[in-house]
């Protein structure tokens, strides 16, 4: 299946880039504009493609917006508290955007054989025992992973990895739109799912890049290569199970991403 053209959508303007931006935390949070700006902003098509550039970046402010509940919470409660209502924010913040793309990916893939099943079920808004387990799973992992690297590595540290682990997580799943085809004719991410490349891929892949360095560059080495070989392996599941990837498929990817960062980030306090 080839993956679909770049429509163009226009050349670079300030106003257009900030168009695309307020389309991207839009889409990716619960975020509401004002009636002047959500006018301003209007809607076509090819916004939401050219607005898949910024997901890593609302990702960046997503992760401050949990940053600064764990640290102001940090003033009242102790850190496991503090770090769960950091993770409700973003929760919160999302709508669980990502957190429901796991659960429908790991009840389609866990439940069916067959292409035409698997994105049946993926399709399916039900959340089943294999979804409701994934989710249980990746929050207490991230909760006690955050915890571990809060104590070990102090708040300065839990709040930079916190940052740059959102950020970074959704420039991987962002990453396979320049690689992987979109397999369903319809869907919520059809007009998110062209190609991305050039410039755009190149600012989506700085903005995750950048806060991984700024907690250490020995972490980012780490980081980096972590997630380019989770970026490996899930691709080729994606491609052999399904051919291709979903919308569920990204945010399944950037679960993923996040915890393994969060894994690698405690692995890095005891090294």
């Amino acid at each position: 299946m080839s993956v679909p053209s770049d429509p163009s959508p226009g050349p670079i303007s300030a106003p257009g880039e900030l168009r695309y931006f307020l389309t991207a935390l839009g889409y990716f949070t619960r975020l509401p504009l004002p009636g002047w700006l959500a006018r301003w902003v209007g809607f076509e098509p090819h916004y939401l493609h050219a607005a898949a550039r910024y997901f890593p970046l609302v990702g960046l402010l997503v992760g401050v917006a949990g940053a600064l509940v764990t640290w102001g919470a940090m003033l009242w409660w102790p850190i496991g508290v503090a770090v769960l209502l950091g993770m409700a924010a973003t929760l919160l913040l999302t709508g669980a955007f990502h957190e429901d793309g796991l659960a429908d990916c790991v009840d389609a893939f866990g439940g069916a054989w067959q292409r035409e099943d698997v994105l049946r079920i993926m399709h399916d808004s039900r959340i089943g025992a294999f979804g409701a387990i994934a989710l249980v799973l990746a929050l207490l992992l991230k909760w006690q992973l955050l915890v571990a690297i809060g104590e070990r590595g102090g708040l300065a540290v839990l709040l930079a990895v916190l940052v740059a682990a959102h950020a970074a997580s959704r420039a991987m799943a962002v990453s396979y739109l320049a690689t992987l085809p979109y397999v369903r004719a319809e869907g919520k991410a059809k007009p998110v799912a062209q190609r991305l490349a050039g410039a755009g891929l190149m600012f989506a892949l700085l903005c995750g890049l950048v806060p991984l360095w700024l907690v250490s560059p020995r972490f980012c080495a780490a980081a980096l290569a972590a997630l380019l070989a989770l970026r490996w392996a899930l691709g080729r599941y994606f491609v052999r199970r399904i051919g291709g990837y979903t919308g569920d498929c990204l945010g399944m990817a950037q679960q993923c991403a996040e915890i393994l960062l969060y894994l690698v980030a405690a692995a890095w306090m005891w090294s």
